[in-house]
């Protein structure tokens, strides 16, 4: 085990109610469960994500911190929180990084492993609403 290391894993889900397939808008949730599985307490302070539809086009998106916190995570403690987006197509993924530094000030980053964002997917095996764990 790293003495810095935060595990990140996601739970996307398709907003149907949010989304106009016709107008080429499709909304997304995504639940993030950050859990510090190192050994030294410390805080996630910025998040880097790359959001990339099926026609190729990949947004960039950074900012301070996760829904307007920057939260300070002991060992074995967690932090989720839920977020969106939108793309222009029904498929897409998602992956990036979060940016934290430990108490002792060492600095090191969180991989959040690519996670597939599909609204047909999602309507067709669950129905409407639908939602799937990724792993």
């Amino acid at each position: 085990m790293s003495k810095y290391q935060f595990l990140v894993e996601v739970q996307p889900q398709y907003l149907p109610d949010q989304s106009s397939p016709h107008d080429g808008m499709y909304v997304f949730a995504y639940t993030i469960t950050i859990t510090n599985v190192g050994e030294v307490t410390a805080q996630l302070i910025s998040r880097t994500w790359n959001v990339n539809d099926s026609n190729g086009l990949t947004e960039k998106v950074k900012g301070l911190g996760v829904v307007g916190q920057q939260p300070l995570l002991k060992p074995g403690q967690a932090f989720e929180y839920t977020s969106g987006t939108r793309l222009r197509t029904p498929t897409g993924t998602m992956h990036g990084s979060f940016f934290c530094v430990a108490e002792d000030g060492e600095k090191f980053d969180a991989d959040i492993p690519m996670f597939v964002l599909d609204a047909l997917s999602d309507v067709d095996s669950d129905g409407p609403g639908g939602k799937r764990t990724l792993h």
